[in-house]
């Protein structure tokens, strides 16, 4: 039998088992393929390993997703979360490449995917407070936030789950060394019913940019930290 003789169930399970590469793979070899290839029902679970795969052609965006992970786990994360102020050129000139592809995909999930419940980012450095809100507004279904590593998230992503994350059963902001301890309390004080987790976040050293007299003093505190 050929695969093409197969009918739609059994493609979307043999589809679900595979890469987004070898979905896209198999897809082109014929019109049937790639149909389910464009199956919405194959498409409510999408995870990404880096920001170079955002870019990519072999997946789709639409009302189907319901979980989303993006997770960059890499040396050069460590790059991206220099503060800005303390980056050399290199180093600013390597995260201008990159610096809005996760934040754009994100404001395309906000446009087309309102029916997502989970979201974990992992070393988005360039994420900002005012994306997060955006997609808490856009997408009222979400249960679960978990954000680690993304140093520019602050307090406002904490104040905009009280206002608008409704859904809100989980919100995590480990590592994000810009949450105080007053926001968490605030969530807490809020949101009594989702369960907040911080691992770091609250006592680590938060950006801002010292005096001359305090830089070297803050680097060194930066160290020791590590």
């Amino acid at each position: 039998m050929h695969i093409t003789q197969l009918n739609r169930e059994c493609l979307l399970h043999l589809f679900s088992f595979l890469d987004k590469n070898s979905r896209k793979s198999l897809a082109k070899t014929c019109h049937k393929l790639l149909e389910v290839f464009q199956d919405p029902l194959l498409w409510s679970l999408l995870n990404f390993h880096s920001p170079v795969e955002l870019k990519k052609d072999n997946f789709l965006l639409g009302p189907a997703l319901k979980y989303l992970s993006i997770c960059w786990y890499s040396e050069r994360v460590k790059v991206c979360n220099i503060e800005d102020w303390m980056k050399n050129s290199f180093q600013k000139d390597f995260c201008n490449r990159h610096e809005n592809t996760v934040t754009d995909f994100l404001l395309e999930v906000c446009n087309r995917c309102p029916n997502l419940l989970s979201l974990t980012l992992s070393g988005c450095g360039h994420v900002t407070d005012d994306c997060i809100l955006l997609l808490l507004k856009n997408c009222p279904n979400l249960r679960t936030l978990k954000l680690e590593n993304c140093v520019r998230i602050t307090d406002q992503t904490l104040e905009a789950a009280t206002l608008y994350g409704s859904s809100l059963q989980t919100l995590h902001v480990d590592f994000c060394r810009n949450i105080t301890q007053t926001g968490l309390e605030r969530v807490r004080e809020k949101c009594p019913s989702v369960t907040l987790r911080a691992e770091r976040s609250a006592n680590m050293i938060p950006d801002n940019k010292p005096g001359k007299k305090l830089m070297l003093e803050k680097a060194s505190r930066k160290l020791v930290q590590l």
